[in-house]
């Protein structure tokens, strides 16, 4: 509004200037005289002029001349206050169109920004899923190989169908006696295909799914491997130390909603997480001791303790997390074991094949890992598996095979969702690793490379 009452002032001295000298040299006795100009408080332009004395012959030539300059004042304030109107309009759009493009500079750059983003996160994807096949390359080879052997049984199962075929057109064409041995030899043959499937070498670790969460930050649960398919019975206990209540559910789903069917009481006090139930008793290292215990639940008392000579105990030899970790007692397709250490080791793990009856050693294998390095382990066909930590970063580090006694350092990373692990132990009949996850109990899927051998393999 400044701008246009300056822009008034300037025309109305342009319209002054051009009159004629002697037309408007008016004093204030002769006619009306322009005083002063200025603007009001809402942008009008406002004019003092003197007015003449009174005069009769107000309708002189100085009279018209001055209306006339006055008429055109008027139609020039319109004018500007149309032109003000416009560029203020004109203002408020640029304004906003200013708003727009910086609006489309900021998406720009944004979309530009999520574009680099994306292909990031794209190419990292890609590669992660390219080192998740990179294990599989192997287990590809080899199933080429077992091709050839589930192709001949095709053929046979192809065979043997065609000859039933033949013989519903024309019986005695062949002899029923034979046909039916053959597909019992077939039969059998599958069958101990699939038992050689129960074993492998571990490949893989995925997970872990969440259970449940409850309990201190310690502690085991567990289900027999030996156990029927309809007998899928929880065993739950809570803490390393100064507990001897095992808490049971009848099933996984019992043992979420907190529906205890029975609870024991343990005649001792047991010592770390490393337990283990195994064809229906729990197997435990007895409190301040190198004593393993064998306890029937169907019973309700011990059956067998036997002192695992030589093996530290009470926080010399424990896993890295501590917790009287010492001894810890596992099960596998195989049978029953014990993972400790030793001075005669040098610290070092040391694997025993256990009598489950008995509790007597059966054989033992040293390794040269120390177990004081050792988050947790877990066996698996014969093969003992190490993991490097207990916290977050943790991987399967290193395997010991009881069959070949040799080891080696593998690099089987699983995720440690809540931070810290008390205990990890193999479950053959689920195929999965039982975790007690800092307060949360979890399940980790485990994937095998299984070898099919033949008839001409030694």
């Amino acid at each position: 509004m400044q701008a246009t009452s300056k822009l008034l002032n300037l025309l109305l001295l342009s319209l002054l200037a051009g009159l004629d000298p002697s037309k408007t040299q008016i004093s204030p006795k002769e006619g009306w005289q322009v005083y002063s100009s200025a603007q009001d408080p809402d942008g009008r332009c406002i004019c003092t002029v003197v007015a003449p004395e009174q005069n009769l012959c107000s309708r002189d030539a100085k009279s018209r001349q001055l209306r006339q300059l006055l008429e055109k004042v008027q139609n020039m304030s319109q004018s500007i206050e149309v032109l003000n109107l416009r560029t203020q309009r004109d203002f408020q759009y640029v304004l906003k169109m200013e708003t727009q493009m910086k609006g489309l500079k900021a998406k720009f750059r944004q979309i530009e920004d999520d574009r680099k983003t994306l292909m990031t996160k794209h190419f990292q994807e890609l590669k992660e899923k390219m080192d998740e096949l990179l294990p599989l390359i192997p287990v590809l080879e080899q199933y080429k190989t077992d091709a050839k052997l589930i192709t001949q049984f095709k053929e046979e199962i192809r065979n043997l169908s065609a000859v039933l075929t033949g013989i519903q057109e024309e019986i005695g064409a062949y002899d029923y006696e034979e046909l039916h041995q053959r597909v019992l030899s077939l039969e059998t043959r599958l069958r101990d295909c699939m038992k050689k499937l129960t074993c492998g070498k571990l490949m893989k670790i995925t997970g872990p799914i969440t259970v449940k969460t409850s309990g201190t930050r310690f502690g085991a649960w567990m289900t027999d491997p030996l156990a029927s398919e309809k007998n899928n019975r929880v065993w739950y206990m809570d803490s390393y130390t100064n507990n001897k209540i095992v808490r049971e559910y009848k099933s996984i789903a019992d043992f979420v909603s907190g529906a205890e069917s029975r609870t024991y009481n343990l005649p001792f006090k047991w010592a770390g997480t490393n337990h283990v139930v195994y064809n229906g008793s729990l197997y435990f290292n007895k409190y301040q001791s190198n004593i393993i215990i064998k306890y029937s639940f169907d019973l309700g008392r011990v059956l067998a303790q036997r002192s695992l000579e030589y093996a530290g105990f009470h926080n010399v030899y424990p896993y890295t997390w501590g917790g009287f970790s010492d001894i810890d007692l596992m099960a596998d397709e195989i049978g029953l074991w014990a993972i400790y250490a030793t001075n005669q080791n040098a610290g070092n793990i040391v694997i025993s094949q256990l009598n489950q009856d008995t509790l007597e050693v059966m054989k033992s294998w040293n390794t040269g890992y120390p177990k004081r390095s050792a988050g947790e382990s877990f066996m698996i066909c014969g093969t003992l598996y190490v993991t490097n930590s207990h916290l977050t970063g943790a991987k399967v580090y290193y395997s010991y095979s009881t069959k070949t006694s040799t080891y080696e350092y593998t690099d089987i990373p699983f995720h440690n969702q809540y931070f810290h692990i008390s205990m990890l132990d193999y479950n053959a009949r689920d195929r999965a690793l039982y975790a007690w996850n800092n307060g949360h109990q979890v399940l980790f899927n485990v994937t095998l490379f299984h070898i099919i051998k033949t008839e001409d393999d030694t």
